[in-house]
């Protein structure tokens, strides 16, 4: 699946992949996997792409606001951003990015993030 989502990302980067191309693999099930906790274990490298299926909490750690923490969990961050509502199924792409010197906190959507400081990794969310 990583190899894929890999593959996938690199056309999407380079504006090779149409949404409704991206739609069709995900709707085939060739794309989207069950989303981990956070990104702890893929961390690396920054500019990576993931595709998951995530049901979306409100509870849960949660680090920043749009760019958060590696250890925040995706299920929260996709209800903060905004994409999922708590018990709802959607897919997300993931992207990693520079971690901020400073992540902010903040309560949106029926979310609530926290403040943090230096953390050695980051993503962020957009809807698919």
């Amino acid at each position: 699946m990583k190899v894929v989502q890999e593959l996938v990302a690199y056309f999407d980067r380079r504006g090779r992949l149409k949404p409704a191309e991206i739609r069709r693999l995900l709707e085939r099930g060739y794309l989207a996997a069950d989303a981990p906790h956070n990104m702890l274990d893929l961390a690396e490298p920054k500019g990576a792409t993931y595709y998951f299926r995530v049901i979306g909490a409100a509870d849960g750690p949660a680090w920043g606001t749009d760019i958060y923490t590696g250890d925040t969990s995706i299920a929260v961050a996709a209800v903060h951003m905004g994409l999922v509502k708590t018990g709802q199924e959607a897919i997300v792409k993931v992207t990693l990015v520079e971690p901020l010197p400073e992540f902010k906190g903040s309560a949106r959507h029926g979310a609530t993030t926290h403040d943090f400081g230096r953390f050695g990794s980051a993503y962020t969310l957009a809807a698919v």
